[in-house]
């Protein structure tokens, strides 16, 4: 397949993108010095910080060993098959081996994004801490430019990757990249639900034990699971996050790409522009997320943090804008320029739009939390019934918002479904443009949490009201990127989805690598759901984000379980340690957290990566459409609900924290702790995780649509080969035992386990 000549800005535009991409990375280098020659406080101090870094890196070290073998075994997979789908311009085995090394890059790539986040969040944390005992401006400033490193990073990294495959692949790029895409999906899914099960199984082991058992304060040095709990903070929400949007930035590139190519046949110059127009509104992102950056700073000490963190973000929306505006007319706009801005332009609205309804329910400024903080009043149970009730809601107009702006991209292309597909994808890169702030303003809570753990260790009254502040702001933060990130995957999905649908038309027509589809030939596949197989993959689907989310969720129940028990040990065995003149064995709780949660990553990650390839190969490509289109629709509003909740559980508990409703020692307050710790598990393992799911099961899904189609068939036709049923069976096998050896227990929870219950050995 041909896609024509370069013309001279075309190939200006190709090379102006990586060496932004470099700026970008020069941007985060530079920040990252900056914060590093900060002031990093007292020697007590510095003692902590140093146990939280040692505790981050060990975990991150430790997954990445855990997990390079299942990265070996699907490089293998993914270079296979490209045999036999090759053709006169690319061989099978090229084809197959540069989607192999491109998955290989993705996963370093994402990899890189997690723990260059992670790495500078431990060490701005007492930074930050430092700050504050002089200066809220410069404590906010060191918070939000260490998490503007990692956002730099995310938008640089996939930058590079997605240019450079492209120059050198240039037609068949998407089959390359679909390696990228996937690989980075991957590290994203086992970052997020690792880092996920330690920081919850640390956080609720902390709160139950010491706030809610023992009566002492949230980061009071006594209690041996707060190392862990900031630990936690660093490999849940920094890495995960950071390689999340990494994951979702390269997906709807990806799927752009594909339908894109759909129109080379017809129209190669079309297929060029809309391929090159979305490398150029990346580029655009890095400028406006580092102007952005740079407007994060406070008037004066008096301003609330909450108020520059939101101007910077609005303001690189706003001049993302202008410049989508410019490239759009400016170059694309002999190829419908002017719906290519409005798509695009419609993806920072519902970035804004999804922002500021996170905010409302999840902010302790509006009603929602508000109503959860006067619920605990009558106890825990009233609480818990008023945050599930804000997130079931929540995920309610989450979805409306986003099904407004997909029908906007619809119109946009009346009786084109490959342009209509491809507005959708547009919107995705709209929407995550600002990346660079949005990986900021995410990070930028982890950081703050851990200055306020540092000051209260160390005891630094000084710093107390101000981090107290910057966290408090942080819980906002964190939940709004949340809701960015959901909102993102399931735009990223719906562009896949049209891209499946392009790839299965393609595989009819012959099966070769970088075949191009007509419109008219897309239209003969849709997904019709009077079809028994339709919807027995629909049902299959919308139930995996349940139990993707109960594997996560007791997951982190039975680390938490372990992490308790320890704890509790420790005050009963520890002389002096209540009083206050002994230390905690910190050691302890942050190996049971890291052994615990590199066990239970596994089989969630089977699940996510084998059962779309079961499902595939048992009811063929039209079963499988239907659970993708499942796990769309329920891992969104799952995803959302989870976050929600979880999200106005912890502001309403700062509320109360603040001195509503009898204020910290109250039953009100004992109420709120146990709202918040169903709700930790909820917003940080099983809400977040769901984004890479959705992402992961779409990848694979077009990775193996060339295995479940049979080339030459009817439309309609769904049928696999027996060789697939088998392959289904085996792989069916493989994840019904990797869920039975998840809930066993292990030999140091058995310990656990005989010393807490008198012997029983149940498992």
């Amino acid at each position: 397949m041909d896609i024509g000549q370069f013309s001279a800005f075309e190939t200006f535009a190709l090379w102006g993108t990586l060496v932004t991409a470099l700026i970008g990375i020069g941007y985060g280098l530079k920040l990252r010095k900056e914060i590093l020659g900060k002031d990093a406080g007292t020697e007590k101090m510095q003692q902590i910080a140093g146990q939280i870094q040692e505790g981050a890196s060990a975990y991150l070290s430790r997954q990445f060993r855990t997990i390079i073998g299942i990265v070996v075994i699907l490089f293998i997979a993914l270079t296979l098959t490209g045999l036999g789908h090759g053709n006169e311009e690319i061989s099978g085995v090229a084809l197959g081996l540069g989607r192999g090394i491109a998955f290989l890059l993705g996963c370093f790539a994402s990899g890189l994004t997690g723990f260059v986040g992670m790495n500078l969040a431990v060490r701005g944390n007492v930074r930050c801490a430092a700050a504050a005992r002089t200066s809220t401006k410069e404590a906010l400033a060191v918070a939000f430019r260490s998490g503007a490193v990692a956002g730099m990073f995310t938008v640089a990294m996939g930058l590079v990757g997605a240019t450079i495959i492209f120059m050198i692949f240039k037609a068949y790029a998407t089959e390359i990249l679909l390696g990228f895409g996937f690989g980075g999906s991957l590290l994203a899914l086992f970052m997020r639900v690792g880092g996920g099960i330690y920081t919850k199984a640390a956080d609720v082991g902390a709160d139950l034990v010491g706030k809610v058992e023992a009566g002492i304060p949230e980061d009071d040095p006594r209690n041996a699971a707060v190392i862990a709990d900031n630990v936690g903070d660093n490999v849940g929400d920094c890495a995960g996050m950071a390689a999340d949007i990494f994951e979702s930035y390269e997906v709807t590139l990806v799927a752009s790409m594909i339908l894109a190519l759909a129109h080379a046949g017809e129209n190669p110059d079309l297929a060029r522009t809309w391929i090159i127009f979305p490398l150029i509104v990346r580029a655009i992102g890095v400028f406006t997320s580092i102007i952005g950056t740079e407007i994060v700073t406070l008037k004066d000490e008096s301003e609330h943090p909450m108020k520059p963190i939101t101007r910077g973000f609005m303001w690189a929306a706003v001049l993302s804008a202008i410049g989508f505006a410019g490239v759009a007319f400016g170059y694309a706009g002999e190829y419908d320029g002017a719906k290519l801005f409005a798509a695009t332009f419609a993806g920072l609205v519902l970035a804004v739009g999804i922002y500021k309804l996170t905010e409302y329910y999840t902010s302790p400024q509006y009603s929602p939390v508000q109503e959860i903080a006067e619920a605990s009043q009558t106890g825990a149970a009233t609480n818990i019934l008023a945050g599930f009730g804000v997130g079931l809601e929540g995920s309610v107009w989450a979805v409306l918002v986003i099904c407004a702006c997909v029908f906007f991209s619809v119109l946009l292309f009346p009786g084109d479904p490959i342009g209509a597909l491809y507005s959708v994808s547009l919107v995705g890169l709209g929407m995550l443009t600002t990346t660079g702030v949005v990986i900021s303003m995410d990070t930028y809570g982890p950081v703050a949490d851990n200055a306020q753990g540092i000051c209260e260790m160390a005891n630094v009254p000084e710093a107390m009201p101000t981090v107290e502040l910057l966290d408090a702001v942080g819980n906002t933060t964190k939940a709004a990127t949340k809701g960015l990130a959901i909102a993102s995957a399931v735009i990223a999905a719906i562009a896949l989805y049209g891209s499946f649908l392009s790839k299965v038309a393609a595989a009819k027509a012959g099966g070769a690598a970088g075949e191009s589809v007509s419109i008219q030939a897309l239209a003969d596949y849709s997904i019709p759901l009077d079809q028994p197989l339709v919807f027995i993959g629909v049902l299959i689907g919308g139930a995996m984000p349940f139990l993707f989310s109960s594997m996560t969720i007791r997951a982190v129940g039975r680390a938490a379980f372990q992490i308790i028990n320890e704890v509790r040990r420790q005050f009963r065995e520890i002389p002096g340690l209540m009083e206050g003149t002994a230390m905690p064995e910190s050691a302890k709780v942050v190996d049971i957290c890291t052994s615990s949660a590199i066990k239970e990553l596994i089989a969630p990650g089977m699940l996510a990566v084998l059962s779309p390839i079961v499902v595939g190969a048992w009811f063929g490509w039209l079963g499988l459409g239907g659970f993708l289109a499942g796990i769309i629709v329920t891992g969104q509003l799952m995803a959302v609900l989870l976050c929600d909740a979880g999200g106005a559980w912890d502001n309403a508990k700062k509320v109360i924290e603040d001195g509503a409703y009898g204020g910290k020692g109250s039953d009100s307050h004992a109420a709120a702790v146990t709202g918040d710790t169903v709700g930790d598990p909820f917003k940080d393992t099983a809400g977040p995780a769901l984004n890479p799911l959705i992402k992961v099961m779409n990848m694979v899904g077009l990775l193996i649509v060339p295995l479940i189609v049979i080339p030459g068939s009817q439309p309609m036709e769904s049928s696999t080969t027996p060789v697939m049923w088998i392959i289904g069976i085996l792989l069916a096998a493989v994840i019904a035992v990797t869920l039975v050896m998840s809930k066993r227990k292990s030999a140091a929870e058995l310990e656990v386990h005989e010393r807490v219950t008198g012997g029983s050995k149940a498992v």
